[in-house]
């Protein structure tokens, strides 16, 4: 049994079909069935259960799998410490990020490191939803959650900088509405909501209560919202907050920029919701790579100080509110 039979039989236990796997390997269809086919000759044993619509692991490819994964893994160790013994990082990482943050931070910033270290090609892939890491092929996710504690003992977690959420609306509405001076003002106000799958977090929030937490205090107040207008894209909303139709919550890295601009301002900017920080996950290795170190190092630095808050330092001065009466 050679490393490419290795490989095939995970390509074809991950795609789940023959086709795909055929893809991810760049090969013909017809030769990855006829590799398999051979392999399964070779061993006396029938590896995967062909249907019109899926291809699934027998007992004894499900074996055959798990410890291929653990031989590649091995190669894959060692090609490392070879390629370390020069002290140069390379080799490919495949990462993943939500939509927002990826384009936002991540991705200026992997492409910053890539020109550090030329000899890295990185792959970003964007989702909202979080994938099994390992099984999927990826080295590494930056994502915004709070790691539940049974994923400590199958992933590696390290914080790399806190979120928060603030809450802001558009001079113009402050404007034409006033803003809110207390929670329970602000019950009163249009919000706009984001019906977000399991809210930003993850973590099956409700998307019409908002948990603020005062400057200086332990403990949050939750505040029950309303508007007219709710979505499940997060960019959708923001383009309504610009545009006045009400008040918005909002991770800070995600209107840094509008802040900075004067098109948003913040309201009640005592109060925040401290729900998921930026944390960097990866699949526990018994030796990281070079590469993936300097790499998670090399975030840890760049977003330690939270370049959002720097670039929100500065904001407009809020509008005066309309008088009331």
């Amino acid at each position: 049994m050679e490393r490419s039979d290795l490989e095939l039989v995970l390509a074809v236990q991950m795609h789940g079909t023959l086709a795909k796997a055929a893809q991810s390997l760049q090969l013909t269809p017809p030769a990855v069935t006829k590799r398999l086919a051979a392999l399964e000759a070779q061993l006396g044993v029938r590896l995967f259960q062909r249907t019109t619509r899926r291809v699934s692991p027998t007992t004894e490819g499900h074996a055959l799998c798990e410890r291929a994964r653990q031989l590649l893994q091995g190669f894959a160790a060692l090609e490392e410490e070879l390629r370390e013994h020069q002290n140069k990082p390379s080799g490919p990482v495949r990462m993943v990020c939500s939509f927002g943050f990826g384009r936002l931070w991540l991705g200026p910033a992997l492409a910053d490191f890539q020109t550090r270290y030329p000899d890295v090609q990185i792959e970003l892939q964007l989702t909202e939803r979080l994938p099994h890491l390992s099984s999927e092929g990826f080295d590494a996710a930056v994502w915004l959650w709070n790691p539940p504690a049974h994923v400590a003992a199958e992933w590696i977690s390290r914080k790399l900088a806190r979120n928060q959420r603030v809450l802001v609306a558009s001079p113009r509405y402050v404007q034409a509405h006033g803003a809110p001076a207390t929670l329970e003002e602000l019950a009163q106000h249009p919000c706009l909501l984001v019906r977000e799958n399991g809210g930003d977090t993850g973590q099956g929030q409700r998307f019409d209560q908002w948990h603020l937490r005062r400057a200086g205090q332990a403990r949050s107040v939750p505040v029950r919202v309303s508007g007219p207008l709710s979505s499940n894209s997060g960019e959708m909303v923001r383009d309504w907050c610009v545009a006045g139709h009400g008040i918005m919550l909002r991770s800070l890295w995600d209107v840094a920029s509008l802040l900075a601009s004067g098109e948003l301002v913040q309201v009640l900017p005592d109060y925040a919701m401290h729900d998921a920080d930026v944390h960097w996950l990866a699949p526990y290795r018994a030796q990281m790579p070079l590469r993936l170190r300097l790499l998670q190092e090399f975030l840890a630095n760049r977003f330690a100080g939270e370049p959002w808050k720097q670039l929100s330092a500065k904001p407009a001065p809020l509008a005066p509110p309309a008088p009331r009466g």
